[in-house]
């Protein structure tokens, strides 16, 4: 008898994991190592045939495939032709993901100057992918902004308090630029003072990390505001709305 609910999803997962003594065992043999890999493509080719849906459908899934590929250096999204693309689809998948990626970051561009929260990028472009789309999860826009990065059109990804900053124009970014990016996350900007203070800058240093950032419209300046000088970040801005942000504060946000 067949246990009672018992899905294709966990019985895919329980095949995925039975994949993984394949990679340990084959340590232990004594074969060439090119017999090894191909053996266990082997495997993975003919659990991709069997579960392509699963793959397709589920993120998490998704997420676990592709990281068994990437043990014996099979990258799945490499080429929109070939077995794999063909087999899961998932060439076209992430080339379409790609795509809208594309069109939300610049139909923002004019608002936050080119950079957006991975966690407004996710929300937009499940919402532009309607409720009845194939599921879409951060790791999978992780994956495409990658293949968008290859083809130097100007994507990045700038590490910010657990999560990224999407970078979608080919503006230059180095060090000093993104720790003030870091350090203006958790209010959605910074301050001349605050630079010097916490990162211990002279003001020269500080104030020339902020002039390029206005220059290229990733950063409104507040002049003013009481005290000092604020330089907002437009980009998470849709962060603070999650918190607790006054209605004057709401209007500094308005350049």
């Amino acid at each position: 008898k067949m246990r009672r609910g018992v899905g294709a999803g966990a019985i895919a997962k329980k095949k995925l994991a039975e994949l993984e003594p394949h990679i340990s065992h084959m340590c232990i043999i004594f074969i060439p190592m090119s017999k090894q890999l191909e053996t266990f493509k082997t495997h993975l080719e003919e659990f991709a045939s069997k579960h392509k849906q699963e793959i397709r459908k589920n993120p998490q899934f998704r997420v676990q495939f592709q990281e068994m590929c990437a043990t014996i250096g099979v990258d799945p999204l490499a080429s929109g032709k070939g077995f794999w693309s063909e087999m899961l689809g998932v060439g076209d998948f992430y080339y379409e993901l790609g795509v809208q990626i594309i069109e939300v970051c610049l139909a923002l561009k004019h608002r936050n100057g080119g950079l957006i929260t991975l966690d407004e990028l996710h929300q937009r472009v499940l919402k532009g992918r309607g409720k009845y789309a194939q599921e879409v999860s951060q790791d999978d826009l992780v994956r495409a902004i990658k293949k968008l990065k290859v083809m130097g059109n100007g994507f990045g990804m700038i590490p910010v308090g657990g999560s990224y900053l999407v970078q979608s124009v080919p503006a230059e970014l180095n060090m000093d630029h993104t720790v003030v990016l870091q350090l203006a996350e958790k209010k959605g900007y910074v301050t001349v003072s605050e630079i010097k203070d916490s990162l211990k800058w002279e003001k020269e240093r500080a104030c020339h990390v902020l002039d390029h950032l206005l220059k290229e419209g990733l950063a409104w300046l507040d002049s003013q505001a009481a005290g000092e000088a604020q330089y907002w970040l437009p980009a998470l801005f849709s962060e603070l709305t999650s918190r607790d942000v006054t209605p004057e504060e709401a209007n500094q946000m308005t350049p």
